[in-house]
């Protein structure tokens, strides 16, 4: 089934900065047991990323069939409509919701005519147009190189003229070797660079973990209006927008509790279903942040229509990184685009999750007070003396300040008396041990 898309004119197609756009079809399979529906979520999924990398989409379609096929993934049948189509409709480049093999690229392409490319590179090109910072560029390029080094193989008839006789080595298979080492050098760079990122990160995760700062992470479905909440949080102006994978830098921000706590609240990228496994090996030196923070923020879209896929995606992610077993808090973000019949149910099915909306800042104070309490868990009540005359008990008030929650604090004869509810984990290191 093919869909032409009303309005899809050729003229007057610019992007935001006067350039032409690309005109984009899509390609979806309704392989075996899928379903419809979900084919066709996938493909306006595909449909938004495809925006997000600049193009127009002006045509889609949708094959039926029991499994793809090796060769053109659609069929034979199914190819030389999808080649009449973009022709008619004067399409630039082809887009397949699934990822394809090298073979499936090089004879699709053969027979359409135009540029073919998958799932996984659309959104590795869209990484590669959001990345600002050095470290996102470098983990974009390691995920490229290591999606681009099987693809080589007949990447043009220029690369694949080898033979079995004298002179039949000519000057292409040179080239493809050629391409192929200098990948491989790359991909050995970078990933040494990126290693010395991971370093870094660690030495900077253990300095917080020494000054007893509590940290929370926000993870989510791309889009689902994380950094929305970061900002209300931490009253930072991170770039948010209704656009998919705005976030790839980490931010790490500083949030006072009303008590008077200090925690760290970091900002992740986006996660997507079926997120290219390069790309979650690329981002491990960012994703895990995750895995070290002491509370997630599982920040979800309420008013998805497939909400359900997009958290089991999270999770998968989540799994993936090792961030499993921390502890998680279920954020529902949206909530006022829902009625309230939905949100009843919502909070019947969910009766552990926060209901919010951080663009309304809506059920603000319930979330904040729920990670006060969440991180105020597993506390010992102590009384403490300090002498405010010596400069190592001041730095312990301070301390005790920033990371317990202080109920009592009387000055008498000269000391500083203190009763505080302090997280067992930080005993340790709050509590000065007595004089031998």
């Amino acid at each position: 089934m093919a869909k032409r898309l009303a309005g899809a004119d050729r003229s007057g197609s610019r992007g935001s900065r006067g350039r032409v756009q690309e005109r984009a079809a899509l390609v979806g399979l309704i392989a075996g047991r899928a379903r419809r529906l979900d084919a066709e979520r996938s493909l306006d999924e595909l449909a938004g990323l495809a925006e997000a990398a600049g193009a127009q989409v002006v045509l889609r379609v949708m094959q039926e069939r029991p499994k793809a096929d090796p060769s053109t993934f659609l069929g034979a049948g199914k190819i030389a409509t999808l080649a009449a189509s973009v022709t008619e409709t004067d399409v630039d480049v082809v887009v397949f919701d699934n990822e394809l093999t090298p073979a499936q690229l090089r004879h699709i392409e053969e027979q359409v005519g135009r540029k073919i490319i998958d799932r996984t590179q659309l959104i590795l090109d869209i990484f590669a147009r959001r990345a600002k910072t050095r470290e996102g560029k470098l983990q974009v390029e390691l995920a490229q190189l290591k999606y681009l080094l099987p693809r080589l193989a007949g990447s043009g008839t220029a690369l694949s003229r080898l033979g079995a006789g004298i002179g039949s080595r000519g000057p292409g298979e040179t080239k493809l070797e050629t391409d192929r080492r200098r990948i491989r050098t790359r991909i050995h760079a970078v990933s040494e660079d990126i290693e010395q990122v991971r370093k870094r990160r660690s030495q900077l995760r253990e300095r917080r973990h020494k000054t007893s700062v509590p940290t929370v992470a926000l993870v989510g479905y791309t889009n689902a209006g994380k950094t929305t909440l970061f900002n209300l949080l931490t009253r930072a102006d991170a770039e948010a927008s209704n656009a998919l994978f705005v976030t790839l830098d980490p931010l790490i921000r500083q949030v006072r509790l009303p008590d008077n706590r200090e925690l760290l609240v970091s900002d992740t990228v986006g996660f997507i279903d079926r997120l290219p496994h390069a790309l979650v090996a690329a981002f491990r030196a960012t994703l895990e942040e995750v895995a070290a923070a002491d509370l997630i923020l599982h920040v979800t879209d309420a008013a998805a229509p497939d909400r359900d896929r997009r958290m089991s995606a999270v999770r998968q992610v989540l799994e993936e990184v090792g961030a499993i077993d921390v502890p998680l808090i279920e954020v529902y973000n949206k909530c006022d685009m829902l009625t309230p019949d939905e949100r009843r149910r919502l909070q019947e099915q969910e009766s552990g999750a926060l209901c919010i909306s951080a663009l309304r800042r809506e059920g603000i104070a319930e979330l904040v007070d729920t990670l006060a309490s969440r991180l105020a868990l597993d506390v010992r009540r102590v009384t403490l003396t300090f002498n405010p005359d010596d400069p190592e008990d001041r730095a312990g008030i301070a301390r005790l300040y920033r990371h317990a929650r202080v109920l009592v604090h009387e000055t008498r004869d000269g000391e500083v008396s203190i009763v505080a509810d302090v997280p067992r984990r930080l005993l340790g290191q709050l509590i000065k041990p007595a004089p031998m």
